[in-house]
Order: structure tokens, then C-alpha cells, then sequence
């Protein structure tokens, strides 16, 4: 396999323009990967025998996984997710629960006070455990979950906590993941775990988006709950995979020496944060010849 890395980003690869890419998670999430969804189509198109399930250890937003599923570019998705707050919310709405928990989204009256109110109380139940972190995310700077996180008071354009709380369109995306639940299984667990189990499942890919990078990730340690991951431990997990498999990464020194140790390519990848930066990305796999074609 050849190392690719310090070369020219492609025309192809230029930067997505996420507004052309349907918005599918109910997350708004740091470090979400909406600008890769294009990628990640020509990927799975580029399989002789099209995969049957992907798995996504570190699935957070669930971007990548929604589209597998909505698009049918496999027969099943598997989402696993250690944080407790984002597990309860796609346990809420694969459960069987999406309608409850977009009727609450819809009825809920946001202020400032009332989401200090919400946010400051108890939760009966997991799904009140899901509406309380859909809420945390929509209105907290960054819509950071880890502990510590302030609401916003200002937001875009004047609009302070409201900036980001677009309640119908929320229940929309959540009632119609809900309407597709079956082709989606989530597991509330660790990533090496899941990795472990599906290793010597050929018909299997996996997308990997560790939320934390040996060389730190911009969206970093206090956004997410669980940040710390054992990055050269997952890179030997990776080489055990017998289906294929995508890591993205910062390109950084760190990550490239470690592709490079374990004979994988990687491509720096153009795209815009939250900010609209233009950045890159570091994606690593066994081979990367599928991104030569001409987007076909």
C-alpha cells in the first residue's frame, strides 16, 4: 500500500458545501462529519459486492450512519455510542418513542429560564434523559454535552438561546429516523467492543470517527464526555478488521506516523468547521484508490 500524505487536496476533494447535503441527525454536533457524506457515498459504491452492514464505533451525531440508512447503501447500520446522554436519545427514538420524543420537542417553551429550569431538573426516564439532552445540545455554546457547558445568550444574529432551536425541524429528522428504525440497531457500549465483535464479519465496514485525536482534535477533550481513546491500540484493531474500513483524523504528525506504521494510505481532505475555515482532514484506509475515480 502506498502512504499518501503532504500532497496536493484534489479538485474533487475541494470543500463540501453542507447545505447541499440532506441535515439527517437531530444533533448539532461538534466535529460532525455532514461534509464527508459525499465521500462516504462514493466509498460504498465503490464495493464489487455492495457491504451489508456498517458500523460506526464512535457514532456521536450519527451522520454517516443516517445516510447508509435513509440512502439503503447497506441492509443494516450499527450505531455504538458510549456517552450515556446521546445513548438515551437513540434509544428513545429506535425504541419506539420518536413520536413522544418530537411531540415534547414541539410543546416545549424555550427561554432562558425555562431551559436553566428543564436542564437543573431530575429526569423520570430515559426518554426524558433524551429530550433534556437534545435540549443541552441545541441551546449549550458549541452544543458541547460534557459537564460545564453555559447556554448561549447571544447566538446568531440576536437570537441568543433560540439561535439553534429549530423545533420542528428537530421532531421532523427524529419522527423520520423513527420511520426507518428498523434497519438501524444501536448499541449503548465501547467502541473496541463493537470493533471486536463485528472483526471477522467480511460483509462489514466500518467508519471511524474517534471524538478525541493523538494529535487534538479541534473539537476536543471538553466537548465530549468520553474523549480519551487509546489511538494506537485502535489502529492495531484496525489492521485485525476483515472488512474494510475508514479512520478521519486531524492531519497531524502523530496520526500520519501511526498510518504509516501500520501500511495504510492516507489523503489529507478539504473542509469548512462550524465557523466556515477551511481545514483538512486526515482519511486513512487500506487502499484509497476508490477516491482516483472520477466521483462515479
Amino acid at each position: 500500500m502506498s502512504f499518501l500524505t503532504d500532497v496536493e487536496i484534489d479538485e474533487r476533494e475541494k470543500p463540501v458545501n453542507v447545505a447541499s447535503v440532506p441535515q439527517r441527525s437531530p444533533f448539532r454536533y461538534p466535529g460532525g462529519k455532514t461534509w464527508f457524506v459525499p465521500l462516504f457515498r462514493r466509498w460504498m459504491q465503490s464495493f464489487e459486492i455492495p457491504p451489508r452492514t456498517l458500523v460506526e464505533p464512535f457514532a456521536g451525531g450519527g451522520i454517516i450512519s443516517l445516510t447508509a440508512a435513509f440512502e439503503k447503501l447497506t441492509d443494516r447500520v450499527v450505531l455504538v455510542e458510549l456517552d450515556d446522554q446521546i445513548a438515551a436519545v437513540w434509544e428513545t427514538i429506535l425504541g419506539g418513542e420518536s413520536e413522544w420524543l418530537a411531540k415534547r420537542i414541539i410543546m416545549f417553551d424555550l427561554s432562558l429560564e425555562s431551559a436553566k429550569k428543564e436542564l437543573a431538573r431530575k429526569p423520570s426516564s430515559r426518554r426524558e434523559v433524551a429530550f433534556q439532552t437534545i435540549l443541552k445540545n441545541r441551546t449549550a455554546h458549541g452544543g458541547i454535552l460534557a459537564e460545564g457547558a453555559g447556554v448561549i445568550k447571544h447566538g446568531e444574529n440576536g437570537k441568543g438561546i433560540h439561535s439553534r432551536w429549530y423545533p420542528q425541524t428537530i421532531a421532523k429528522r427524529i419522527t423520520n429516523i423513527g420511520l426507518i428504525a428498523e434497519r438501524i440497531r444501536f448499541d449503548h457500549g465501547d467502541a473496541f467492543a463493537a470493533l471486536s465483535k463485528f472483526k471477522n464479519t467480511e460483509s462489514a465496514v466500518f467508519f471511524i470517527d474517534p471524538p478525541y485525536t493523538a494529535g487534538g482534535k479541534r473539537a476536543g477533550s471538553r466537548l465530549y464526555t468520553h474523549n480519551a481513546v487509546d489511538h494506537a491500540h485502535l489502529f492495531s484493531v484496525c489492521e485485525e478488521l476483515r472488512g474494510d474500513f475508514l479512520l478521519t483524523y486531524d492531519n497531524a504528525d502523530e496520526v500520519r506516523a501511526l498510518a504509516r506504521r501500520h501500511g495504510f494510505d492516507a489523503k489529507p481532505i478539504a473542509m469548512k468547521n462550524t465557523h466556515h475555515a477551511e481545514m483538512t482532514e486526515l482519511l486513512i484506509g487500506r487502499d484509497l484508490r476508490w477516491m482516483e475515480a472520477d466521483g462515479k
